[in-house]
This record gives C-alpha cells, structure tokens and sequence, in this order.
C-alpha cells in the first residue's frame, strides 16, 4: 500500500457541497463599488457599459464579446424573459417602471455592506452613497477619491482668481499663496476624511492620469506639483480645468495622502485603494501594472494598499506584491462580469498560485447600474464553486480551508482591513449555517468571554509521544492584543519537541534546530483548568501552514478526514480511571513518595467511601467544575483498588473527545493537589491492587452505522490490527504490568464479545463497543487515531469479522473453542513486542505515516532505554509523579 504521508485525501461529495453552500451563501463586504444613478439619469448612460470598459462607437463591439453573451444569459434567467440583448432591455425598462426597488433589492441581495467611491464623473446624476443602505443589510461607507478632492480644491482657488492676470513674473507671490492655500486645505480635507467614521478609505485613479510609475523623489515631484499647479491656476481663466493630468501634481497627490495616514495617531490605518490594470482607454496600459507601484510600496510600510482589479492583465504581478508586503492586499473585482468565464477562472487560480487568501478581497466594482452587482455576485459565485471544489476535489486543499478562504475573501478580510466591525455570526444564522461554525478566532473568544470575566492567563496545550501534557502561556492582556491588532497568535517552537522523552532528554538523532508553529485551536476553548486560566489545544504546523507529520493532534485529525471520505463519522466517550494516593513525608533513605489512602472496606461501586468529607467534597467539585465548563460527567463511581475512582464523560467526535478527556483530567489533577491528594492514571500504581485504564467507548455515528456490514468489517479491521495498535494503546512498561488475565482488564487476546469484560473489545450494542486496552499513559491522539484508521481500513477492504463472539474469559477457552472462534492471537506482552509488531504491520504504519512510526518507535526505544535504569520501585514512584 502506498505511504499516507504525501497522499492527497480525497473529498467526499457532502464535503463538496458544504464548500458549494458556503460559496452561495456567504454575504459580501463589497469593498469596492460606485453609486446606482438617479432614476431620472438612467437613460443618459449606456446599459451596454454593464460588461465593457469601452466607450463611444467601441461600446458596440461589446454584443460579440463573450463576457456580453453571458450576461444576456444570465440577465434573462434572472429577468425570465428571452435570451436575447433586446429581450434584456425590454425586461429592465419594465421593471424600471413598475418595481424598481425590488428589482434593486433583488439585484444586490447577499451584499451586507457596500464600501463607495463617489467620485466617478457625472456624479451628480448618481445617489449619495447612504441611500445605498436600504438595500444592504448594514450600513454602507464611504471611499474618498483623493484626485476627485484635489480637483475641487483647484475649481474653488481657480474661481476665486478668475479675471486676474497670473501670467506676469509680478504674479508669482500670487501663486505661491495659492499652492500653499491649496495644500492646506488639501491636508485639512484628508485629515477630515481619516477621522470621518463613514470614511473607511481612500482611492487613487493615478493609473488613468499619468501612470502607476510614481516617483520617489520627494524633492523631484514636490517642486514640480508646486509648478504644474502654479501654472493650472494661471491658465485657469483661458483654458479651464477639468481634472489633474501632470505627472509631479499626481505623485503629490498619492505621497501626501500616504504620509497623513501613515503619520495619523490612530493605529488603525485606513487603505488607499489603487486601479490598476483594467480600465477605460483613457489609461496607458503599460503603466497601470502594479509592479510600478514597488517603490511607493516599500516608502509607506504601515500604510495599508489595495491592488483593484486584479491588475488584469498583470494579474500576477498583483499577487506577487501581496504575498511579499505585509501592507498590500489583492482585489479580484471588475474582472467580475468584464471577462470571460475561462478568463475569471483563470485570475482567481492565478491570484491563488502565490498569494495568501488572507491579502485578497473581493468587489463587484458595480456602478451605475444595479445590474452590474447581480452579474459580478452571481459569476463571482459560479466561478470560487467551479475552481475551489476543483481544488477539494483533487486534494489541493482541505474543505475546511476551502470554507475558510470564501468567508476571508467574501467578509472577514475587507471587515478587518477596513475596521468594519460587523458580526458574522448573526450573518451565519441568517444564511443557514450552523452558528459558530465559521467563526473567526477573535469571534470565538468573544463570544466564550460573554459569559465570564476575562482571564489572566491563555494556555495552548499539547500532548506528547510520551503521553506527557504540556503547555505554553501567554497573558491574556498580550494575547488579546495579538488578535486585535490581525497578528499570529501562533507559538515558535523547537522541532525537538517531537524528540524529548519525560525528563527532557533528547532523542540523539533529534537535534534542538528549526521550528514548528504551534496554532491553537479557538473551537478548544475551555475554562480553566484552574482558576484564571483559559486553554486550548494546539495542532503543530510547519511554517508554510502544512500540517507536521509527527503532530498526534493532526494525526487524529487525518484519522477522522479518512473516515469521512468513506461516509463515516464517530461518538468517542471514555471512562477516567484514577487512583488518589497521600504525600508521604519526605525522610532520608525513603525514596517512597506516595502511599495508598488510610481506609476501610474500599471496594467496587461501595457507598461508604463517600462517607469520608474530604473525599466527598474533592469528587463534588470535579464534577461541578467541569459541569461549570462545559463538561457533564455521566457517572462517577468507586473502583476495586484503594483511593481508585471511575468517571465518565460524555461521547463526543473523536477529536473533541480527545481534546476533552486531556482537559479533564488537568482538571481533576489541579483539585486533587488542592485538596491534598495526589492524582495518578499510573496503570499499576500498586501491585497488590486492580490496574487502571481508561477504557474508550466508539460508536458509528452516520448513516447506517448501526448495520452489522457496516460496524463488523469495521471492528474486523481493529481486530486485525489489535497487536500493533497496542504499541500506542499500552506505550509504557507499566501497562503491561496491568495486562493480565481474569482481571476484567480486557485479557492478554485479540478477541471481541458481547457484555464481556475480559474480552479488548467488547461489543455493547450495534456499532457502540468498549477499546479495554487502553490506559493513561498512552497519547490519546495516537491510540484514537490508530483504532479509526485499522477500522476504516477494514470498512474500505469489506474486512470479515472472523471472530466468534466470545461469551466467557478467553483465557479459559480451550484449544478446540481458540480454533472455533478464531481467538488465534495473543496481544503482546511488553512495549518491546508491541513496537515490533507495529513495525510488521504495513498497512498501519503507511496510514498513520511511516515518518511518524519511525520517530515514534525510536523515543519509545529510548524511554525503554532510560526507564530500564531504574530499579522497579523508583520507576513506579518517577511514573506516579509524571502520571
């Protein structure tokens, strides 16, 4: 079988569709837009203008455009008439007369907020941009055109001149006063606009006028603004003014509106929006590539810029500038019904070929007409579903991420980038997504903070390959600031994490070099586990975001992704054995350090225990705590062993199962120190007594998974695994010490049975059976993700269950009954032989991944060698300490 590591998972369908339905469903921050006009103007412009950048006699060419003929198609669609250009208009004109504002309403639904430039020509035959707030479901805003403000500016010191004779030397004074009047007023206006909370940023239209070449030369381009607007002033009266076309007034304009934003006080600094590429003919089309703009880029690097249009055609130079300045985002709109649909597909892979999706927004660039914003939303969608479920599909990336990216794209980056501060979870409800399930990480912990006072501390919390908890912390007041300010909340650590054993001893082929990203996990969020802490769980990643072969998080996580893909989903629960011993006083020559409970008649499932008020009160509030979290224990019981306990926790999936069962016992280990006791999950902690485990309950969860063809190849397939899945399930010496028969511990064979508790897997009813073999010390992730890939693995190969069920003690079967129900196999009987049947096993070892086997048996080897050292009393004590 080929190695699971480098495999592509392939997609199921429902997988598929959930990337569909988010696609459709999710509403748009429409960055950028232009006003609809005035019902009385709509006649005074071109319809043919929806699909084309061309003007005058050109616009005519449009109808044998592909771009065109797609719109007509979808317009009819849309309108139900027929599917022809003149069918089209009929339908418009009717629904301009008799429905205009529900066709408008129509034509932007599922736009949340629109971000409006005003500053087109012909503005005054266009509505203000707030009365676009009826037909959006949050207010709309306001981009400022910074080239639209500097023409004002030179219409009114123009007016106020008219008449005068500028044009004598004796008349400089005269035009010195009036670039400084303009200047002042200039930065009075932007100052204006960057404290005005309805402006939200700033646009450039430099690409049509001179040129996206800006110089840097702040000498160069200061003296000649001063010139050229001197000279606009003294002409003004002869030959008019009707917008900025010199080359060193542009640059002013763009420099001088990036040094107010970049020196405003504010630390949320409003983007300046450029045009590039795709226009009307009145650009140069060699200077409209972004590229031209990498100078600027690197002179303002707190000043956020916006790349529209996806530079088309220079659509990877705009996600190259993404990707490589923090500072610069990229837009796909307007390509947004003005290319072909191969066109659009081809600049949304391109964008994604280099670009991170956190840097691209999305615009319908609509204008004038509303028509303009039902085709842009309605191709935009057409095209995310054809590509990015091409991309689940093939494996290229998970569907998850594939969600993640159209809510970034769509909503959250444009509502963060423009500060915004629009809620999306109330927009999910709203559109028929689960609450909560796409939430960003700011969102969720927002939301878990509503019901309690703010933390000191936040913990990321991890496992590792020796089943050890560990954990970073950060103050929630540097943590809060991380998230508000958009930076990682990511965590460097060494790649040797993967290498330590308990003491922190390096395993030698592992050196303390590179780094992972440890990412917490929001959805993890749990109170505690004492007091004044929150926590988290945390998947390592690599610093490209690729998950991290040897992460037991991901592991699992790759575990349940198979399942899926082969229409199964699971309900994990698990039974928290636990001993509490006493301190024993600390005297020379005594290595003992534990010591069991000074008690009377303990026994299984006895009441008096509880008779004792300081036990009582400890077990009370375990379970009050963590019913205070969130987590409702089940049952909790005595065990047979001295000071031992059972409690059971509820069935969730597999990896909130996991995640749940760390995070309880961190916090029944918190209150037992609290109390005086000392908690340990040591599977033996004293020979004379029962072991302890914790025993995993598994059910199929989907469709059909209570059918005996479905759950029997299923446990046929962690049957025939049983032996090396041990290597993970019991990973330490003391485990075996437990193993044994006759002690309802689950035996020393791989065999099943009905209601039988000597048997490892016993079948409780239909697809709902108990894993036996499983204990404290083994990383959960690893053991949970070793049944569900051997079961899974047995589903896909119609595995048979070729073992009887087994109604008695498997050790008292005879020789005849072992043939008869095909109990062949007797588990191993050490760490040693459970890593070597690991390593026979070729099936298991290529799904969990050979990298992840071969550093995983090698620490293991490596604990042996380190614990073989010790005489078995100080192992027993070192373990009980860690455990």
């Amino acid at each position: 079988m080929a190695s699971w590591v480098g495999m592509r998972a392939t997609a199921t369908p429902s997988q598929v569709d959930a990337v569909a339905r988010a696609i459709r469903s999710t509403p748009i921050i429409d960055h950028h837009a232009h006003p609809l006009l005035k019902s009385e103007a709509l006649s005074k412009h071109a319809l043919l203008s929806i699909t084309t950048e061309a003007s005058g006699d050109a616009i005519h060419s449009a109808t044998t455009s592909l771009p065109h003929l797609r719109a007509v198609r979808q317009l009819a669609s849309a309108l139900s008439c027929g599917f022809t250009w003149e069918s089209v208009v009929a339908a418009i004109e009717e629904k301009r007369l008799t429905c205009p504002e529900d066709w408008t309403a129509e034509c932007l639904s599922g736009i949340e907020s629109i971000l409006i430039d005003d500053g087109l020509d012909g503005q005054d035959d266009a509505n203000p941009y707030a009365w676009h707030d009826d037909y959006t479901r949050s207010r709309c805003k306001r981009i400022v055109r910074i080239e639209k403000v500097a023409a004002d500016i030179i219409h009114r010191i123009g007016n106020a001149r008219r008449g005068a004779d500028l044009t004598s030397t004796a008349s400089s004074s005269v035009l010195g006063e009036a670039w400084e009047e303009f200047e002042r007023e200039f930065k009075t206006l932007i100052v204006t606009a960057i404290d005005d909370p309805d402006v939200v940023g700033f646009k450039s239209v430099i690409c049509y006028r001179t040129g996206l070449d800006i110089s840097v030369d702040h000498v160069a381009y200061h003296f000649a603004a001063n010139k050229e607007f001197q000279d606009i002033i003294a002409q003004y009266s002869s030959s008019g003014f009707e917008r900025v076309q010199t080359k060193g007034l542009n640059d002013w304009l763009v420099h001088y509106t990036a040094q107010l934003i970049r020196d405003s006080p504010t630390g949320q600094k409003k983007p300046i929006q450029f045009h590039t590429g795709l226009g009307d003919n009145d650009l140069v089309l060699p200077k409209s590539s972004p590229s031209h703009l990498q100078d600027f880029i690197r002179t303002y690097e707190t000043v956020p810029i916006v790349l529209l249009h996806a530079g088309y055609p220079f659509t990877r130079e705009t996600g190259y500038l993404a990707s490589v300045y923090e500072n610069v985002y990229a837009d796909i709109g307007e390509v947004f019904p003005c290319v072909s649909q191969d066109g659009q597909e081809r600049i949304l892979r391109e964008t994604l070929e280099l670009c991170p999706w956190s840097k691209i927004l999305w615009s319908t660039d609509g204008h004038w007409f509303p028509e303009t914003y039902l085709l842009a939303v309605t191709q935009m969608r057409e095209v995310f579903e054809t590509v990015l479920c091409d991309y689940v599909r093939k494996g290229h990336m998970g569907w998850r991420a594939a969600i993640g990216l159209v809510r970034d794209v769509l909503f959250r980056n444009a509502n963060k980038l423009y500060h915004l501060e629009l809620e999306f979870s109330e927009l999910e409800q709203e559109t028929g997504v689960a609450p909560g399930s796409y939430l960003s990480d700011a969102e969720i912990l927002r939301a878990f903070l509503k019901s309690q006072p703010a933390p000191d501390f936040v913990r990321i919390c991890w496992n590792d390959f020796t089943a050890i908890p560990r954990m970073r912390m950060i103050p929630f007041r540097k943590f809060t600031t991380l998230l508000n300010e958009g930076r990682s909340t990511d965590i460097g650590i060494t790649k040797a994490v993967f290498g330590l054993i308990q003491n922190d001893s390096l395993l030698p082929s592992v050196f303390p070099t590179g780094e992972y990203r440890l990412h917490p996990d929001f959805s993890s969020l749990k109170k505690g586990p004492v007091e004044g802490h929150i926590s988290m769980n945390g998947e390592f990643r690599e610093q490209s975001g690729a998950r991290v072969a040897f992460c037991p998080r991901s592991t699992l996580q790759r575990a349940v992704d198979f399942g899926a893909e082969n229409g199964l989903s699971f309900l994990i629960g698990f039974e928290i054995e636990f001993v509490l011993v006493e301190r024993v006083e600390s005297k020379p020559g005594n290595t003992t350090r534990y010591s069991t409970l000074t008690t009377d008649g303990h026994a299984w499932s006895v009441s008096r225990y509880f008779a004792n008020p300081n036990i009582a009160a400890l077990l009370r509030d375990m379970v009050s705590t963590l019913e205070d979290m969130g987590i409702y224990v089940e049952q909790l019981h005595a065990e047979s062993a001295t000071g031992q306990f059972e409690l059971v926790l509820p069935a969730y999936p597999p990896v909130e199962a996991v995640d749940t069962l760390l995070h309880t016992r961190d916090v029944m280990s918190a209150l037992a120190t609290a109390a005086g006791f000392r908690l340990t999950l040591h599977p033996k902690p004293f020979a004379h007594a029962t072991g302890t485990a914790s025993h995993m309950h598994l059910s199929i969860a989907s469709a059909n998974g209570d059918k005996p063809e479905v759950y029997q190849p299923f446990y046929a397939g962690v049957l025939g695994h049983l032996r090396a899945i041990l290597a993970f399930t019991y990973a330490n010496p003391a485990s075996y010490d437990r193993m044994s028969d006759g002690t309802w511990s689950g035996g020393r064979w791989a065999t099943w049975g009905t209601q039988n508790r000597e048997a490892a897997l016993r079948k409780i009813e239909n697809s709902h059976w108990e894993l036996k073999c499983l204990d404290g010390l083994a990383n959960p992730y690893f053991a949970v993700a070793a049944v569900l890939f051997a079961g899974v693995k047995g589903l896909v190969d119609r595995e048979s269950l070729v073992w009887g069920d087994c109604e008695i003690d498997p050790a008292k079967l005879t020789e005849n009954d072992r043939k008869e129900l095909g109990v062949t196999q007797m588990l191993p009987g050490s760490v040693e032989e459970g890593l070597a049947a690991l390593k026979e096993d070729g099936e298991l070892v290529d799904l969990m991944g050979p990298e992840l086997v071969e550093r995983y048996v090698a620490i293991k080897e490596f604990e042996l060698n380190f614990l073989g050292e010790m005489g078995e009393e100080e192992r027993r004590q070192w373990l009980m300490e860690r455990y």
